[in-house]
């Protein structure tokens, strides 16, 4: 099952749910169109599957940050590095992502898990941010669905975006050192956005 997902979400992320094809999914994974529907019900179902996966994914990670660890702002540092890590180390998620809102998140809404599996990211980050707030050094009145909304948008756009500002501003987004910049300022604006 887990192989089929990953093909699957390779499929989906480079064609879109109407370009991707079971057929080229069953090839790949020498098996049948009918074992997949067995499976998923149907391509939208599969579709719906990966996004649930790919979610999934992040999340896992994320929870095995151990940012409790962490003074708060080292913790929200480490988180938003991460998020920006992760993001840029994992396009096809980000292509989901961009294909889903195409779609308004229909099939989103369809996911009977989706949001249950997104509940610990805004309650990691609520823990981190009130442990801040006690300690005195991030500022009070956030919202955390909004924090992370922030937190998502810059690591998001850094990948989004990244060929057209490459071309546009003839600048090499690739090299190690702009991507180690890059990362650098978004976690600073974020830290500094936060603190007190």
């Amino acid at each position: 099952m887990a192989d089929i997902l990953e093909v699957a979400t390779r499929e989906f992320a480079d064609k879109g749910l109407a370009g991707a094809r079971v057929d080229d999914i069953a090839a790949a994974m020498r098996t049948s169109k009918r074992m997949i529907y067995y499976y998923f019900g149907s391509k939208e179902g599969l579709y719906v599957a990966v996004l649930e996966e790919a979610y999934r994914r992040m999340r896992a990670i994320e929870a095995d940050l151990q940012l409790e660890d962490l003074p708060p702002e080292d913790a929200l540092r480490k988180l938003v590095g991460y998020t920006v890590d992760y993001q840029r180390s994992h396009p096809e998620f980000i292509r989901l992502v961009m294909n889903e809102n195409m779609h308004r998140g229909q099939y989103l809404a369809r996911s009977r898990g989706i949001q249950k599996l997104n509940v610990p990211a805004i309650e990691g980050l609520a823990r981190v941010y009130e442990r801040g707030l006690a300690a005195g050094v991030f500022r009070s009145g956030l919202d955390m669905v909004d924090l992370h909304q922030s937190i998502s948008a810059l690591s998001v756009f850094n990948v989004a975006n990244h060929h057209s500002f490459s071309f546009i501003f003839r600048r090499d987004l690739e090299s190690p050192a702009a991507q180690t910049a890059r990362r650098d300022s978004i976690v600073e604006m974020v830290a500094r956005f936060v603190r007190s």
